[in-house]
């Protein structure tokens, strides 16, 4: 290798087109976007992640600096007075960041492709500030991983929620996943 010759990675930059039926919350609209895929990111998270910006799309939602910038959310969406209404963390993140986001925000939903209950015990036993509100929800790594394994730079998702269930065709596949919502509170205490 020649001396001062960078390997830096550069991130990839996916474009979606999603037909997205939300049922739940009556919300049915054509989505269009780009996501980078950070090099540092597994493509389960960053499946996640796509997931949790359209299961939550609203005007203004925008995927933030949060994978470049630790102290950014992954997704979110900003309030009129600049601060933030809606921060969604994905992952695993810890006591001490969902403490400081859930002070500077509306409202905190989290995604996770991990061990879902542990972190819901970590958030309690660090007394995170307004524990009870925040949204953990949780996906089936191997749903994400099917899922992610039919990435193309170009990308068009049918994803459909019905009572919690997810289905997501793509081309001639079709995927079905569970989304849970795990109860915050005194279960964990």
């Amino acid at each position: 290798m020649t001396k001062g010759l960078s390997l830096a990675l550069t991130s990839t930059l996916y474009r979606f087109q999603i037909d997205l039926s939300d049922v739940d919350r009556n919300l049915y609209q054509t989505l269009e976007f780009r996501a980078a895929m950070h090099p540092s990111e597994s493509l389960p998270f960053f499946t996640i992640r796509i997931l949790a910006y359209c299961l939550n799309y609203r005007d203004g939602l925008e995927f933030s600096p949060g994978i470049s910038s630790p102290d950014e959310p992954a997704i979110r969406a900003m309030g009129d007075t600049g601060g933030v209404d809606l921060w969604i963390d994905i992952g695993n993140p810890s006591a001490k960041r969902i403490h400081k986001a859930s002070k500077s925000s509306k409202e905190l939903l989290i995604y996770t492709h991990k061990d879902a209950k542990m972190l819901a015990k970590e958030l309690t036993e660090e007394k995170v500030h307004r524990f009870e509100e925040i949204g953990l929800y949780a996906l089936d790594p191997r749903f994400l991983n099917a899922l992610g394994a039919l990435l193309e730079r170009d990308n068009h998702w049918e994803i459909t929620r019905n009572a919690g269930e997810l289905y997501v065709g793509v081309g001639k596949e079709s995927f079905q996943g569970r989304l849970e919502r795990l109860p915050l509170g005194d279960q964990f205490q």
